[in-house]
């Protein structure tokens, strides 16, 4: 029997005298799959971050990590192991990507470095790879003129291509539509045949196809484990139970209200990108409480439309009329990686603090928001990069819902949580804008989710691609 190539003896990681993650015991094979599943802000990505020796420096670890048969490598020593032994895919790909950097340069860097291969080769290997993705297109493109998606697939090619034998893939899949997710889940179960594989996702559906062992986390603590057939049919676990009932759970359907004085008035918008028409001739009007879905592919122009909705790109064709209301700081945007709405130096309570004492805000809300968000007040005293990426996108809806938007924009709010946070979050947003009378537009790959809770739908997909009968729309459709 193979010996195993990554071992965890009783892992616990601390920030200051709180314990974040307790004693977690793992041990990886070649050939074997491994996935931590379980509740947003967990610590399940901090157990790949102290395997890979990246733990944020005000976090600290005991216990012990055996990688190769090398008991408690030192950080020099796991550098050298990474791309080529060891790969991690972090959660958030604006972090391990070059801001400046071309795509298809970045993944070339990667087959001449890692992989010694000349530069015509690298660059050759590299375009073969985007083009597998899906990325054909964009290999020209910086990070930051990629959708959410498109960077997610980028950075797994970067992660992937040096070879290595052990792959740490966080939550691979988020923010990937359904044919995407389903590829990413290919790869992985093609790395899984000559390697080891250790996922951390909240995704039941990644959890199944990738089979092998299944360890539930909560609050740090292993709640249950066993093979991938034991806990997802027979949960043993309450936690466990509830967390795999709430993937297919259901949203209550919210009441659409008429006569709402319309907020915002799209007439006959157009956009092209490249040689790519994203959309054209589309129309459509919001008024206070309600919530527009807009749905497509990933790279299908979601973030364009919306932007343009706010103003911080340009139309081809057409026109966008705001009412009065909509004024400086009343059109907000939670964006898709919260990571890149932080600045990383501070701690997430002060930037609070800058907020609300550059806008005036009223603190007597802020309680309620943390505790029905499930947010910990000792988070306040964390970097952005202390916290999970579930936690930071929640608190940056928190942020957003101090300031009394009238008009909001959510892209993609619940691509990090676990479906019962995520359930529990979306309608928490939706009575919350509803509250303060503020326009909702919910941008998203689940389509289910947004056939209950928003009152029309854009969907950008291509017209062959969707099953709705289009209304006067040749590239998009209002559906609802």
């Amino acid at each position: 029997m193979s010996k195993p190539v990554v071992e965890v003896f009783k892992l616990s990681v601390f920030a200051g005298d709180s314990c974040l993650v307790s004693s977690l015991s793992l041990a990886l094979k070649r050939g074997e799959a491994v996935t931590i599943l379980g509740e947003t802000g967990s610590g399940k990505s901090l157990l790949a971050q102290a395997i890979m020796g990246a733990l944020p420096k005000e976090l600290t670890a005991s216990g012990d990590v055996r990688l190769f048969g090398k008991l408690n490598p030192s950080r020099h020593e796991r550098e050298q192991m990474w791309g080529q032994q060891v790969a991690m895919l972090p959660q958030e790909p604006w972090l391990s990507l070059d801001p400046l950097m071309k795509s298809q340069r970045q993944l070339s860097l990667v087959e001449e470095l890692v992989k010694q291969l000349d530069a015509k080769r690298a660059r050759q290997q590299a375009q073969g790879s985007l083009s597998a993705m899906g990325l054909a297109d964009d290999g020209n493109k910086v990070p930051s003129q990629l959708s959410g998606g498109m960077a997610q697939r980028l950075a797994y090619l970067c992660a992937t291509a040096g070879g290595a034998d052990v792959l740490i893939a966080d939550e691979p899949t988020k923010g990937l539509d359904d044919s995407r997710k389903q590829q990413v889940i290919g790869l992985l179960q093609q790395h899984k045949q000559h390697g080891a594989l250790l996922t951390i996702t909240h995704d039941i559906d990644v959890a199944q196809a990738l089979g092998g062992e299944i360890i539930v986390m909560r609050q740090g603590q292993i709640v249950e484990r066993g093979s991938a057939e034991d806990v997802l049919n027979t949960p043993r676990s309450d936690y466990a139970k509830a967390l795999i009932a709430a993937h297919s759970q259901d949203h209550f359907p919210i009441a659409l209200k008429q006569g709402n004085a319309p907020l915002l008035k799209v007439r006959s918008l157009s956009k092209q990108r490249g040689n790519k028409q994203l959309f054209h001739d589309l129309s459509f009007q919001m008024g206070e409480g309600e919530v527009l879905g807009v749905a497509g592919d990933s790279g299908a122009g979601k973030s364009t439309l919306v932007d343009i909705v706010l103003g911080l790109t340009e139309c081809d064709q057409g026109q966008v009329e705001r009412a009065p209301e909509l004024g400086p700081g009343k059109m907000l945007k939670l964006y898709q990686d919260p990571p890149a709405a932080f600045p990383r130096e501070i701690s997430l309570g002060q930037s609070l603090e800058d907020l609300c004492q550059l806008h005036k805000l009223d603190r007597s809300q802020l309680p309620e928001l943390l505790a029905r968000l499930r947010l910990d007040e000792a988070i306040l005293a964390r970097r952005p990069s202390a916290v999970s990426g579930g936690e930071l996108q929640r608190f940056a809806m928190l942020r957003a819902l101090l300031m009394k938007p009238k008009l909001l924009v959510a892209d993609e709010p619940t691509s990090r949580l676990d479906p019962i946070v995520a359930h529990q979050t979306l309608e928490l947003l939706i009575e919350q804008t509803r509250k303060i009378g503020c326009a909702l537009i919910l941008v998203s790959h689940n389509r289910r989710v947004m056939n209950q809770l928003c009152h029309q739908i854009v969907d950008l997909s291509p017209l062959e691609d969707t099953q709705r009968v289009p209304v006067d729309f040749s590239s998009a459709c209002l559906i609802k």
